[in-house]
Order: C-alpha cells, then structure tokens, then sequence
C-alpha cells in the first residue's frame, strides 16, 4: 500500500530558487530528506504530507498528529526505520 506520511519540516536544506527546494522533515524523530518542490510555501516549522520523498501538501499540525498516531497504531511505519542490525 502506497501512503503519505505527515511530518514536521524542520529545516530548508537547498534553495536552488523559490521552486526547487530540499529541506529535513521529523517523522517522531526519525529524519529524512525530501523534496519541497511541490509545496514551495512550506516554512520550517510547518506540517506536511510526504509521500515516496516529496512532500506534497501543507496540513493542520493537530490532523498530522492524529494521523501519524494512527499509522503508529496500524503498524504502518516500519518503512522509516532502518532495519536492526544485530
């Protein structure tokens, strides 16, 4: 199955111009880079929905809570984590 998962921008790590853009997003604490080229008003500290490396909308902080609790919940994060190496 295919999802998005919302996250917390917390930091614009390449502005080519005002489009094409790159910047770190908090998934609880597990950070990933992706693409901001789809939402270019996205500011550190906003919400947003990622999906396959690209954010792809800006959401409401309290729905991006409940929603990733739920994924949480339905065990459907394990692709954020990286793989225990024993």
């Amino acid at each position: 199955m295919c999802l998005s998962i919302p996250g917390k921008l917390i930091e614009i790590t390449a502005q080519l111009d005002e489009i094409f853009r790159t910047g770190k997003v908090s998934f609880d604490g597990v950070v990933k880079e992706v693409s901001l080229t789809l939402v270019p008003e996205a500011k550190v500290g906003d919400y947003v929905m990622v999906h396959v490396g690209a954010a792809i909308s800006i959401v409401d902080e309290e729905e991006a809570k409940k929603t990733f609790e739920l994924l949480k919940q339905l065990d459907e994060l394990n692709d954020l984590y990286p793989p225990n190496i024993p």
